[in-house]
């Protein structure tokens, strides 16, 4: 007989959670935070309140695992996880955690996420209050409830808005006072689209699965060849989008992130050349590193003017 040691059995009881929560998808929370305080730190007229940055952003990390568990669960329960999928494993699906718990486990998360929100809501008000609550439900509609908004097709709407326009307006508004007009829209359309990129990348990977499960994404909706012209409109955006920041008298935030072109260039070419299959999870961290070194590069650009 073979025994575990306390220390493996303790490790063994936190790795399907790790994988549920899915670290590698993160950035998607990170990057808009990022944007959102090197936005205000730009434009703000007054130091800015980094305490509320922090929080806002394990608010924002602890609402996207949760909502990474609700889609874990969901999925499953929907049959679009299966054991064909080619994506990474999937706890509810693989029968590392129960369906059940997973959902508890996300119900958790939004918990904490709304506790860590008080502060935030202290500071900027009804706004903020309307935004958090928006989120929180939102990462539950996403894949669960009576109208699932991925298996609608309208997964790309939900990111561009929450990972985009909520995260980086409310950023904004958090540690200023006030929207930042048209500044913050800039970077949240940046910021969104990228998100939106990663989705891109990973519902071409899953047409297959997804077309059987009835999960109408525009990827299975519209095919392979669609998917691959969104993915490329998607990452080279942000890239157009830019230029504005040179117009608003912040070129560096315009130049810096252009560093990342020969890293946008590779993914395009990868997602072109491959045929949907486990490679597209590679494809799908390079989505992810991408969106974060260009956030971090034009934050950089906006505190340096």
């Amino acid at each position: 007989m073979t025994l575990s040691s306390p220390g493996k059995a303790a490790q063994s009881s936190w790795q399907p959670w790790l994988l549920a929560a899915r670290p590698k998808t993160l950035t998607a929370s990170l990057s808009p935070i990022l944007l959102g305080v090197g936005v205000a730190a730009s434009f703000s007229p007054r130091p800015i309140p980094l305490r509320l940055a922090a929080l806002a952003l394990a608010s924002a990390l602890c609402i996207q695992i949760g909502t990474n568990l609700v889609n874990d669960a969901a999925d499953f329960a929907k049959g679009a996880d299966t054991a064909e999928r080619l994506g990474p494993v999937r706890v509810t699906q693989s029968g590392l955690l129960r369906g059940s718990h997973v959902m508890i486990g996300a119900a958790a998360f939004f918990f904490v996420a709304a506790l860590l929100g008080i502060p935030l809501i202290l500071a900027g008000g009804v706004p903020i209050l309307v935004i958090g609550v928006l989120s929180l439900v939102a990462g539950y509609a996403y894949t669960a409830g009576p109208f699932p908004l991925a298996y609608l097709g309208l997964g790309e709407v939900f990111v561009l808005l929450f990972f985009g326009l909520a995260a980086v307006k409310g950023m904004a508004y958090v540690l200023t006072g006030g929207g930042l007009w048209p500044w913050a829209e800039v970077g949240a359309l940046q910021v969104g689209l990228q998100s939106s990129a990663l989705l891109a990348v990973n519902n071409c990977r899953d047409i297959a699965g997804d077309r059987k499960a009835g999960k109408r994404t525009l990827a299975a909706r519209f095919g392979e060849r669609f998917a691959r012209v969104e993915i490329t409109v998607l990452v080279a955006l942000p890239y157009v989008v830019g230029a504005a920041w040179a117009v608003f008298g912040r070129p560096w935030a315009a130049a810096l992130p252009m560093l990342t072109l020969p890293l946008a260039a590779v993914l395009v070419k990868g997602v072109w050349t491959e045929p949907p299959s486990r490679r597209f999870n590679v494809f799908l961290a390079q989505t992810s590193l991408l969106q974060l070194v260009f956030c971090v590069l034009a934050a950089v650009g906006l505190v340096l003017g």
